[in-house]
Parts: C-alpha cells; sequence; structure tokens
C-alpha cells in the first residue's frame, strides 16, 4: 500500500480518536506563542498537515492570523473547516501543493513531515522558502533519530493503520541550511522512549 495512503486512511478513520473537537494542548500553545511575538498583525501563515485544525490553526486564528491549512485527509479537513471557521483549508499533499511565490510570513509544520515518505521531504525543505516573504519564518518538527514504519490499530481505533518516516535531526538541519534557512533555535520534545526535535528557523536575506 502507497505509504500516502496509508497516512489518509489512517487519519480519516482515527481522526477524532487523535484529536477531539475541543483539544488543546499547553506545549503547542507554548511553541506558537514564540513564533507570534516575531510576526506582524495579521500576518499569513501557512499550516502544513493542519489536521482537523486543532490546535494550530485555531490559536493562530483566534489571534488574528490569516490562515491557510493544507492536509492530505478529507475527514481533518472537513472538521477544520468546521472547528476552525475563519481559516482557509484545502485537501491537498504537501509534495504536490502549489503556493504562490513569496506568499507567506510564516509556515507551521507540526508533527507532519515525518509522514511524507523520505525521499519526498527533502523538495517540501527546499520548497518553503520560495513560499515565504523575505525573513519569513518555519516552526516545525522534525524527527530525532532515523526510523521509519507503520503502527496497526492506531489510537486504537481498529484496522487504523499509520505510516511515519524520518531521519535524524541532524539530517533535517543540514537539509534546511541547504535550502536557505538559518536555525533561530532547536528543542527535543520527548515522547515515550524517545522524541522529536522542534525547530524554528528563518530565511535567509
Amino acid at each position: 500500500m502507497d505509504p500516502k495512503d496509508i497516512v489518509r486512511s489512517g487519519y480519516n478513520k482515527a481522526s477524532v480518536a487523535y484529536r477531539s473537537d475541543d483539544a488543546m494542548n499547553e506545549d503547542y500553545a507554548d511553541w506558537l506563542r514564540d513564533l507570534a511575538g516575531r510576526l506582524h498583525e495579521g500576518a499569513s501563515i501557512l499550516d502544513l498537515g493542519c489536521g482537523c485544525g486543532l490546535p494550530a490553526a485555531r490559536w493562530l486564528s483566534d489571534r488574528g492570523f490569516r490562515v491557510l491549512g493544507i492536509d492530505i485527509s478529507p475527514v481533518q479537513i472537513a472538521r477544520a473547516r468546521d472547528l476552525v471557521p475563519d481559516a482557509e483549508f484545502v485537501c491537498e499533499d504537501m509534495t504536490q501543493v502549489e503556493i504562490p511565490v513569496g506568499s507567506v510570513d510564516a509556515i507551521v509544520c507540526l508533527y507532519a513531515i515525518i509522514h511524507v515518505p523520505l525521499d519526498e521531504q527533502p523538495s517540501v525543505i527546499r520548497a518553503m522558502p520560495r513560499w515565504l516573504r523575505s525573513g519569513g519564518w518555519l516552526l516545525i518538527t522534525v524527527g530525532n533519530d532515523a526510523w521509519t514504519g507503520t503502527e496497526e490499530n492506531w489510537c486504537d481505533v481498529p484496522g487504523a493503520l499509520m505510516y511515519w518516516s524520518h531521519e535524524g535531526s541532524k539530517t533535517y538541519l543540514a537539509w534546511m541550511r541547504t535550502a536557505g534557512f538559518d536555525i533561530e533555535w532547536q528543542r527535543f520534545v520527548p515522547e515515550g522512549d524517545g522524541g522529536h526535535v522542534l525547530i524554528l528557523a528563518r530565511t535567509s536575506g
């Protein structure tokens, strides 16, 4: 089965189990608050892998930012349109979406690029600086260690299968610098026996 079909189907089946309609995560709020403090009022933000719009798109939209959310799952997008009515949402594969050059002030990509097949991830990272205005920001979650695999009955939903694929954080940092990003900071975010790395970066120039 194609990895993208696995991700799409997995989120379609487990959308509510993964994140309820009133979900909020204080860690996300802290991360988004840091980003928001660097943006001008009404800045435009691209939320790649926005899911059901919670918590990132809602948090940003509620504070007056113009949000465009992209997600591969039609169920997630349908929920996002209901849950975050002031934002715009499009059901699309982030590796194929067409974003106008220099059209957004920031990109948020939390726990999303790690669902993209590994060989397609560098091209997404290379595209991000083109989408951003000069000096634009990227807040992204990447892998800490290299790993590719699946989980059956994901989120305790029978029949829900999920796929992840990621490199180690040093590889992501190299990809980002090559693409034209300056790294503002990086933080390890623990999860279970492992974790991910949250990175805030800015386009050079």
